[in-house]
């Protein structure tokens, strides 16, 4: 059966390019665009709407993470960076720009349209599961609103700009108020695929940037709180 998710590719190795191209559209993906700079990328991000977008760190004209917050300006799709670095600073720092997944070459381009399906397997339990609250419907829970459709956060009458990965935890959070989760199961129900290597990381950068941005003292959170060696649990502030 034919998919008809929009993705777009961004590297400047036309192998890479074409052996991604191949292989999506072996597993029936139609509807592929490509790119080989950010200035394309931009125009391209400007004036379509991509489900997804895999994105190469190393691009002629800009860092991929410098790209990374320019897209975010324009779209809340999905972003896998790929990259020949291995290191975790790279894999936190591509996270903490917006990304949703990291994944280094060279590698098995199976391995990526896996990682392409986990996250739009995510996405349609969303809109399916008999309790799942429509993408743009606002959520409110105690003093924090969650506003979909704004990519953001309203916490009192402060106003919260967040990313897509952003966006789907605290989703997750406010639908699951005092319950208590270790990382790997939010990765799970999240990132929507099996716990990898280095899950537990992923999940506490994520974690982390939202604690920034709405914690009075990020060091002694009292919202999304940490249980040593259990796993975390959302607090609805009252």
């Amino acid at each position: 059966m034919l998919k008809n998710e929009k993705i777009l590719l961004v590297d400047d190795e036309i192998g890479i390019l074409t052996l991604l191209e191949v292989t999506l559209k072996k597993e029936h993906y139609t509807h592929i665009s490509r790119c080989t700079n950010a200035k394309q990328t931009v125009e391209m991000v400007r004036s379509h709407n991509y489900d997804l977008i895999i994105l190469d760190v190393m691009l002629p004209d800009m860092n991929g993470f410098e790209l990374c917050s320019l897209v975010r300006s324009h779209t809340n799709a999905p972003i896998i960076f790929i990259s020949a670095s291995s290191s975790d600073f790279d894999k936190l720092k591509g996270l903490s720009v917006g990304g949703d997944d990291y994944i280094t070459k060279p590698f098995n381009p199976l391995e990526v349209v896996a990682r392409i399906e986990a996250i739009f397997r995510r996405q349609k339990i969303y809109q399916t599961q008999s309790y799942a609250i429509q993408e743009n419907q606002e959520i409110r829970v105690g003093r924090l609103t969650l506003k979909p459709s704004d990519a953001m956060l309203v916490f009192d009458e402060q106003k919260i700009e967040c990313t897509a990965k952003e966006l789907d935890l605290l989703r997750f959070f406010l639908r699951n108020p005092n319950r208590i989760y270790t990382s790997s199961q939010i990765y799970e129900l999240v990132w929507g695929g099996e716990p990898l290597y280095g899950e537990e990381k992923t999940v506490a950068m994520h974690i982390s940037k939202i604690r920034k941005k709405m914690e009075i003292n990020p060091k002694s959170p009292e919202i999304i709180i940490n249980l040593k060696g259990i796993g975390y649990k959302f607090v609805p502030p009252q």
